[in-house]
């Protein structure tokens, strides 16, 4: 061997190595297009690490509905009577204390507490109270736990979302559903273990982009990043054939150039190499199963109808939430839904209820769909943003037109998956501003999400320039209090 591919097959990870030989995606994948040359064929899905799960899981599959610009806690999850009471009042400066606050309002004089914009009201046997704003979400309230103790250090927006899908404000580290992807594979070998789909409220009014390395996977293997389905157009580019190319003109060619790449693996152990295997493969399969999946002409009209009016009109909330429940039932690991309208600075008492009236149906009728279906009890299912909004009014202390962005107390909820439903966890003051019992940190939250699906977060690493890193960076606590 050249001196140059010793030195480069010295430098192999151990993991390297196992995603160049058989127990590799890639090296799977390939079995499967080789199976007519003599190959074993490849088992059902798509394996993970061989030690994973490092017990039995609750969860065997993950949605993420995440709510991009923050949603107003104290407008929807948590009610506080005593802003009611104290309208334009100053938020007292033993309550604000030395919180961080975001550019916008962090030399504010004046501090007009704002009361929830719309009543409360008990919903269920549990009696937990929500927003009126949230009907079908609290119809759900038996099956879901809301967790009012949310805390991040983040004030901006990317940084938030970042901190949240990665274990850092910076971008670089690998998304929550590529450190699934990694460890656990998936159930399904026609479909990505990892989908992401993004959406916005109809007027577009926030601001926000949604990033890729949101469902990007870092340093880890490229084949482990989220496969974003698109809103317009193909779902995902190239699903037809060239004009004049046949499905068997088209496996034929790519049989050729797998057989080349892995040769090229075996000569130099790139683990992109293998991902490049995969990958082909996976494109090809999905020539085949996209359009079945995103054919709705069996759904029964009723179950379309809880989606809402936009549940067959693609790029909505209501259409990738109909989409999410078909992946997840195929045996898709973790599907990521990514909606922006919340960032509400000086449109709350008009915009937070039309984004309410657009996301509360579908990701009610995406939690009903899934438990009729059998699926809820292992599926886990969380909502939730970057952080919450201020408890005082932002603009003319007058006349506060909206919230800022406030991250030392918000709310989320979770469902299903070995969630303990009909509960809610943890206390903020009267003020919503100060967590009283129970806080749950980001890294708290991504320990137990990894700890539902039967991952110990401090075991589950990788090494990356001299150390190995985790989702939870050297921080978090499974969130026992949550746990069914």
């Amino acid at each position: 061997m050249l001196p140059e591919l010793l030195t480069n097959h010295q430098r192999v990870t151990r993991r390297q190595f196992f995603g160049s030989t058989a127990q590799g995606l890639g090296g799977v994948a390939l079995a499967s297009l080789l199976g007519s040359r003599g190959a074993s064929a490849a088992p059902a899905g798509q394996p993970g690490l061989p030690n994973l799960p490092h017990f039995a899981p609750k969860a065997k599959r993950v949605v993420c509905l995440w709510q991009g610009g923050g949603p107003s806690h104290l407008d929807l999850f948590d009610p506080k009577p005593v802003l009611g009471k104290m309208k334009g009042q100053d938020i007292p400066d033993s309550v604000r204390g030395s919180t961080r606050l975001s550019t916008m309002s962090a030399s504010y004089k004046k501090w007009p507490i704002q009361p929830a914009i719309k009543p409360f009201k008990a919903y269920g046997k549990c009696g937990t109270e929500l927003s009126e704003m949230l009907p079908n979400i609290g119809a759900l309230a038996d099956e879901i736990c809301v967790v009012r103790s949310m805390t991040t250090e983040a004030v901006n927006h990317a940084p938030g979302v970042t901190f949240f899908m990665t274990g850092a404000q910076v971008p670089g580290r690998p998304s929550l559903g590529a450190w699934l992807a990694y460890g656990l594979g998936c159930e399904a070998s026609d479909l990505p273990a990892f989908v992401a789909m993004t959406s916005s409220d109809k007027g577009r009014t926030c601001g926000q982009l949604f990033y890729d390395y949101y469902w990007g996977s870092g340093f880890l293997p490229s084949r482990y990043q989220g496969v974003r389905f698109r809103n317009t157009g193909d779902p995902v580019p190239y699903l037809q054939n060239p004009p004049g190319m046949s499905r068997e003109q088209r496996r034929a060619l790519l049989d050729d150039i797998q057989a080349m790449n892995a040769a090229h693996l075996n000569d130099y152990g790139d683990p992109e190499i293998d991902t490049r295997i995969a990958q082909y493969e996976m494109a090809f399969k999905m020539q085949a199963s996209v359009p079945d999946l995103l054919d709705f002409s069996k759904e029964p009209k009723s179950v379309l109808e809880r989606y809402g009016p936009d549940a067959l009109t693609k790029g909505t909330f209501a259409n990738n939430c109909l989409i999410a429940r078909r992946l997840l039932e195929r045996g898709v690991r973790f599907v990521q839904l990514m909606h922006s309208g919340w960032d509400q600075h000086g449109n709350l008492f008009t915009q937070l209820e039309a984004q309410c009236r657009d996301t509360d149906a579908p990701a009610a009728a995406l939690v009903r769909d899934l438990k009729e279906r059998g699926l809820l009890d292992d599926t886990l299912v969380f909502w939730g943003s970057e952080f919450g909004r201020t408890p005082f009014g932002q603009g003319d202390p007058a006349n506060p037109k909206g919230r800022d962005h406030f991250g030392r107390a918000y709310s989320m909820w979770l469902a299903g998956g070995g969630v303990k439903g009909g509960t809610t966890f943890g206390a903020t003051d009267d003020f919503a501003w100060n967590i009283v019992r129970d806080p749950v940190h980001i890294h708290d939250m991504q320990a137990t999400i990894l700890h539902l699906c039967g991952i110990n977060h401090e075991a589950h690493t990788f090494r990356y320039q001299g150390r190995q890193f985790r989702l939870t960076d050297v921080h978090g606590q499974v969130v026992k209090g949550i746990l069914a």
